[in-house]
């Protein structure tokens, strides 16, 4: 499916059904698998073998799903997960642990901040946070011996900054470790960052790829670019023997474009369970086959609800890299040049307080802690997402107290803006 664009790719990759099969994706429902003797399924424990015997490590449906996902970026290998805080984790947890480093754009999901600051610091992990405007300097000063991987989102959320990928990629290759890249807002349908230099692709599935608001999951695809070996001894865990899997050494028997995944598969999602469920698996496959569809019209709608909060002599300041106005528009036109997403963060005057009558009063869009749905909805991430956060951390990431992010769904923009409109009467 490779040589078809995206377009149909959504539509037909990851499962090819044969003579008399079922024309939809099975849905897999079940937690075990039968085998005729021990030493078949002996042959999969020892990773001799491909095939399922738990769904808690994997599920044919899943992986049916994953491997559009996969194809969709360009990758080599990807999994699915119970959620994107979960494809995140393991992303970055497959390579660092007690005693590494993580560098990280500051400006990213307040629960991804969370994990790394927070969860992953009690674990031994330590990460610098820098600016996703930084300057090749101060990006370099952020690296020590101890760094294992750089991360960041391709459009952040909420504060909405364009990560210069290239940039990113370029440092943390010359450290010798890889670029993970959350591309959730974007999807693979607006921007393939493996084509800018970034290694390993996140999603959370619950956003824009299911779009319905139906199911949670993640996904996590290797481009199978980064060479481990030539970079052994950052990484033991994929390049030294795991005695847990009789000696294995991921990197030598699975190669480049194998070893990342089969590890995070073996190891982390063995251990921690993080699984997604294969009816969920069925409802993102619903999803990923109307995404380019569907993002063409989230961007529309984003477009027109965000150059007229420009306009707008209540609001204070407009985030959308679709304005020729705001900071990151040059970087969009590289990257996303289609096109961005369909969410807009704006700060009113007045803050918080002005924040809370508007969203109150909207009729079409809902207050939800959701964003990249087929209906509008809304949030103050200061006081919802990004609560765990102080002051200065929010200012830092992008988000100031009295932001409102708006994601536009798939209704009349004409009928959005009009909701907007008789919301913010409501100020005044």
């Amino acid at each position: 499916m490779s040589r078809y664009n995206k377009d149909t790719q959504c539509v037909q990759s990851g499962y090819t059904p044969g003579n008399g099969e079922p024309r939809q994706v099975p849905i897999i429902q079940s937690t075990t698998f039968k085998y005729d003797t021990g030493e078949d399924m002996g042959k999969l424990f020892d990773l001799e073998a491909s095939g399922y015997f738990y769904t808690r490590l994997q599920n044919p449906t899943n992986d049916y799903v994953a491997a559009k996902i996969c194809e969709l970026e360009g990758g080599t290998a990807a999994m699915l997960t119970s959620s994107g805080q979960a494809a995140n984790f393991f992303a970055m947890f497959n390579l660092a642990g007690c005693g590494d480093h993580i560098v990280a754009s500051s400006s990213i999901y307040g629960g991804t901040f969370n994990l790394i600051s927070v969860t992953m610091a009690r674990m031994g992990i330590e990460v610098t946070f820098v600016s996703p405007d930084c300057t090749d300097e101060e990006l370099e000063a952020a690296f020590t011996p101890r760094t294992k991987l750089v991360f960041g989102e391709t459009i952040a959320n909420p504060a909405l900054t364009v990560l210069d990928i290239e940039q990113f990629a370029h440092a943390a290759h010359r450290h010798g470790v890889p670029l993970i890249i959350d591309n959730t807002f974007a999807t693979p349908v607006n921007c393939r960052p493996f084509e800018w230099g970034a290694d390993i692709v996140t999603h959370s599935t619950t956003k824009y790829m299911d779009g319905h608001g139906a199911g949670v999951g993640g996904a996590i695809v290797d481009s199978g670019n980064f060479d481990w070996m030539a970079n052994a001894e950052r990484f033991p865990g994929l390049c030294t023997p795991d005695e847990s899997y009789h000696g294995i050494t991921y990197a030598e028997k699975f190669g480049k474009a194998g070893a990342f995944i089969t590890k995070c598969t073996a190891q982390l999602m063995r251990d921690f369970g993080s699984i997604q469920s294969p009816q969920n698996a069925f409802y993102l496959n619903l999803g990923l086959e109307s995404l380019h569809v569907r993002m063409a019209r989230h961007c529309e709608n984003g477009q027109a609800v965000a150059e007229y909060l420009s306009r707008h002599p209540m609001v204070e300041k407009v985030h959308y890299c679709g304005l020729p106005e705001d900071p990151y528009y040059a970087r969009a036109q590289k990257y996303l040049p289609h096109g961005s997403c369909g969410v807009v963060s704006f700060e009113l005057k007045g803050g918080r307080e002005a924040a809370s009558v508007f969203m109150n009063n909207l009729r079409l869009a809902a207050i939800e802690t959701h964003v990249a749905d087929a209906r509008t909805c809304c949030l103050n991430p200061a006081s919802t997402t990004h609560r765990q956060m102080t002051d200065e951390q929010l200012k830092a990431a992008g988000v100031p107290a009295g932001l409102v992010r708006m994601s536009c769904g798939l209704e009349s923009a004409v009928d959005l803006i009009a909701d907007i409109e008789q919301a913010l009467q409501k100020i005044r």
